[in-house]
């Protein structure tokens, strides 16, 4: 089995190299599905769980 990252940033910056995430946020209410801040917050949930 893998190794998940303890860093939530991480997962993020892999995601933006992989094309998945922007790199910078358009700040549009609501937010869209590419946004950096939108996969942070989800990131650190993952690794919450």
């Amino acid at each position: 089995m893998g190794k998940k990252p303890a860093d939530p940033r991480k997962v993020v910056r892999k995601l933006m190299k992989a094309g998945k995430v922007k790199k910078k946020c358009c700040r549009s209410k609501p937010r869209c599905k590419k946004c950096p801040v939108l996969a942070l917050k989800k990131a650190k949930l993952d690794l919450a769980a």
